[in-house]
């Protein structure tokens, strides 16, 4: 007989079920002839040191296979997501902003309306109650088997001079990952404002333009903040991927300068989290608003996917064919991020051609104020008008300030109300819009 001892100590030691499994399978033959013992004591010790694909067909993380998203079961995965917008990104449209419309000017017209101090314990709770675990099970109960997360970097790092890895967003990401974890809701992260701003629009948190490819200081930051969080997440398989720069470089700019700036810089932030993350997903996005793959040389990772956006196009299939002739010429997946801000006529028919060609979704938003463009719709509060027509005054000189600014107790009344009725069970469901995507209503 196989030495007792030694077989209790290498079944104990060893974690993985399935390996466990073919030990003892090995051991029991062994008993039978003892003959093999030294040949089998040195197999087993490779067995155990070594990765053997033959032991499981299985996959801890979702990968790539070809043209195919492919499963911990490795099977084709279609993903059918929805995206967090305005939660860890405000967007001033999603409040009925007209040019307030970036981060940084939505938290400063709170500043002028009560007060900075105020407006920090606004948007703490506005963190806490926007996107909470009875959402996240809203959103699996529903039928969605993923969510798109959009940050802003600002969350993740400390003001110049320092620079350092510190803020709320490790938190918050912690928490709703948590979450979705508990509900088997594949989670992609999505760096939609990147320092110096990759797009040079309200939706990057930028001052007008993408100096992100002009600023090797920002460069770096964006490489140290993917990096960092790839160490994090590494080992967690419920993150299929990270989503690098949404939407970057406008049309506005000059693209012959700055798009041949694009995939290099793809290529340093992919090298930095492969230093430490070798598991998940790499997406990248093509220029002019994720929708120019031209930019793109052949794949330089072995997991990556490519990403496109597409907003108020024909909802048929020619308008993404230069993408499936991409997918198809390199043998790569792709995968649309966002979509939608349409009727639900137009959603339901883009929704379903692009499952008729294997192409998983992400559509946008999960959550707005008063709009059935989405997937629940938070309840405008009383008095918030008076918010909106400030807000769209666009005149912020201290004498407007001083003449104009709305009451302070009706305003601050109107931002708690928003609090509660941004909660989930607060909000009114569109199921006519659940219904486009195919989901449960």
């Amino acid at each position: 007989m196989f030495n007792p001892k030694l077989k209790n100590l290498v079944l104990n030691k060893t974690g993985d079920k399935m390996k466990k499994q073919y030990l003892q399978i090995i051991f029991n033959k062994l008993d039978l002839n003892p003959n093999l013992h030294y040949i089998t004591i040195a197999l087993i010790t490779i067995f155990l040191f070594f990765p053997i694909s033959i032991c499981s067909q299985t996959n801890s993380f979702v990968t790539v296979k070809g043209r195919k998203i492919i499963n911990t079961n490795g099977e084709n995965l279609l993903l059918k997501g929805i995206n967090l917008g305005n939660w860890l990104v405000p967007e001033g449209y999603m409040f009925h902003f007209k040019s307030t419309n970036s981060p940084r000017m939505i938290y400063e017209l709170f500043n002028i309306l009560i007060g900075e101090d105020e407006a920090n314990k606004f948007w703490e709770s506005y963190r806490s109650n926007y996107i909470t675990k009875d959402d996240i099970l809203f959103i699996k109960s529903h039928g969605f088997n993923s969510v798109r997360i959009p940050f802003n970097f600002r969350l993740f790092v400390m003001d110049y001079p320092y620079y350092e890895l510190k803020g709320v967003g490790y938190e918050l990401l912690d928490q709703v990952i948590k979450w979705c974890k508990e509900e088997n809701l594949y989670v992609i992260l999505d760096m939609h404002c990147a320092p110096g701003g990759q797009t040079g629009d309200n939706i990057d948190d930028s001052y007008g333009y993408p100096f992100l490819f002009e600023s090797p200081e920002s460069q770096q930051l964006t490489i140290n903040i993917w990096r960092k969080l790839a160490d994090i997440y590494k080992d967690e398989p419920i993150i299929i991927g990270y989503d690098l720069l949404n939407e970057p470089i406008a049309h506005y700019f000059d693209v012959e300068k700055l798009n041949p700036k694009l995939e290099p810089l793809y290529k340093r932030i992919t090298k930095a989290v492969r230093e430490v993350d070798t598991n998940h997903i790499i997406f990248l996005g093509g220029a002019q608003w994720d929708s120019n793959f031209k930019i793109f040389g052949p794949p330089f990772d072995k997991k990556l996917v490519y990403t496109f956006h597409k907003y108020w196009t024909k909802p048929t299939k020619d308008v993404i064919r230069d993408y499936i002739d991409f997918s198809k010429k390199y043998n790569v997946p792709i995968w649309l991020g966002e979509s939608g801000e349409n009727t639900n006529e137009w959603i339901k028919s883009f929704r379903n051609m692009l499952e008729e060609n294997n192409i998983g979704w992400c559509f946008w938003p999960y959550k707005k104020m008063e709009s059935e463009r989405g997937v629940v719709s938070i309840i405008k509060p009383d008095n918030f008008d008076l918010i909106i027509d400030f807000a769209n005054d666009e005149n912020y000189d201290y004498s407007s300030i001083r003449d104009n600014k709305p009451d302070f107790e009706a305003v601050s009344s109107a931002l708690k109300q928003y609090l509660e009725n941004c909660k989930i069970e607060k909000c009114i469901i569109n199921e006519d819009y659940l219904g486009a995507l195919g989901l449960n209503r």
